[in-house]
């Protein structure tokens, strides 16, 4: 594809899962806010600060109309990473309101410690649910009332997706809970898993949806009832006295700066925004040619067989090990080839290594710069490695 064609003919990048490589209108968006209006958002009033408001502002309707979710019901607030978020918001739900907190074994360790910390905290039980190899969540077995629930939407092990959400999300709230969605796997690629759901919160990460390094949560106002604001900052107020504040937040129109303290990275959100417009503006072949490319790799690493691939299904991210092999030798060995791949337990540790006792492994995960020369070197640097 045009818009990576930085890329050298030699470089095969497999690691879209932990980011994912940007496409020129990004990396010319960030530019262009360095070099034509680079200013502090919502704090100045000349013309390089009203374009950057205009632009940020952009920013976070499009995350909402990407998702299909209405602006009176949610708001949009940017953070570092979905980690940051997940713990932004674990840290500042009240005292009391839960029960228990629950997660499931496929997470990574982003919800999966953090609600390790909550439990602790609140000196509440935390339950640890065992997802379906589909992805789903056998929601006969598991009671939810009064409880705090924090999953992925999609996988970073093998892209299975939480095919029951709708119905998870309508169980929680009708049984009293709360629920956080990590989407951080699923934006770039699946962002339909996550289509007009009504989770308390989603939080996710542009660096992994063709976007600069940067975090977002997208929070449904109704769950500011239950958060007190702790971590506070500059960009939060609009009344400061000696011994008292008024937060921005309780305007509707700024309730994003109750998760926005300090200085934002302007740059990096106005060209999210041209990412979303990106992934927006993709042609049917893009995505066709997509799809061959990451079912060409799995249909190859499927019918191999001392490679045991972990998915049940060909998706854009696969991990496998190979018999006989040290996973991170081969890891050593691709990136001699110039292949660029993920090998580990990639923070899903508890699932991988203590529920599954699977060796480290290797994660292919593909991203819409791969081309069908990428699939043919990995395919023939694999046929001289398995001998």
């Amino acid at each position: 594809m045009k818009d990576f064609d930085y890329l050298k003919d030699s470089d095969v990048y497999l690691d879209s899962a932990c980011q994912s490589l940007r496409p020129r209108p990004v990396i010319d968006a960030l530019n262009r806010y360095y070099t034509e209006h680079n200013s502090c958002g919502e704090r100045v009033k000349y013309a390089w600060g009203q374009e950057t408001d205009e632009l940020v502002e952009e920013t976070r309707d499009l995350i909402l109309k990407y998702l299909k979710l209405k602006k009176k019901d949610y708001s949009v607030s940017f953070t570092l990473n979905t980690t940051y978020g997940i713990n932004l918001l674990l840290d500042q739900l009240k005292d009391g309101v839960f029960d228990k907190v629950m997660t499931s074994d496929i997470e990574h360790n982003s919800p999966f410690l953090s609600t390790m910390t909550f439990a602790k905290r609140h000196d509440i039980p935390r339950e640890v649910m065992t997802r379906d190899e589909d992805g789903s969540i056998n929601l006969s077995k598991y009671d939810f009332a009064n409880a705090l629930v924090v999953v992925n939407c999609a996988s970073n092990i093998d892209g299975r997706k939480l095919n029951n959400i709708k119905d998870l999300i309508n169980k929680v709230h009708k049984q009293k809970g709360i629920i956080i969605i990590d989407a951080a796997q699923a934006l770039a690629h699946s962002p339909e898993v996550l289509y007009k759901t009504e989770a308390d919160a989603i939080c996710s990460s542009a660096h992994k949806m063709y976007g600069p390094s940067l975090g977002f949560m997208v929070v449904r106002r109704d769950l500011f009832r239950i958060i007190e604001t702790s971590f506070i900052g500059g960009g939060m107020v609009d009344d400061v006295d000696k011994d008292s504040y008024k937060l921005s937040a309780e305007s509707p129109n700024h309730a994003y700066t109750k998760f926005e303290s300090g200085l934002q990275a302007w740059g990096e959100i106005v060209a999210f925004g041209a990412a979303i417009k990106w992934l927006n503006n993709l042609s049917k072949a893009d995505k066709d040619n997509f799809r061959k490319q990451y079912e060409r790799l799995f249909d190859y690493l499927s019918g191999q067989e001392r490679v045991h691939l972990i998915n049940n299904e060909p998706n854009p991210t696969m991990s496998f090990y190979i018999d006989g092999l040290d996973s991170h030798l081969v890891g050593g060995a691709l990136s001699n080839e110039g292949i660029m791949a993920r090998t580990g337990y990639f923070c899903v540790h508890y699932y991988l290594d203590h529920v599954k006792h699977y060796p480290p492994l290797i994660r292919f995960s593909m991203g819409y710069n791969i081309r069908p020369s990428d699939v043919d070197k990995t395919i023939a640097v694999f046929e001289r490695m398995l001998g």
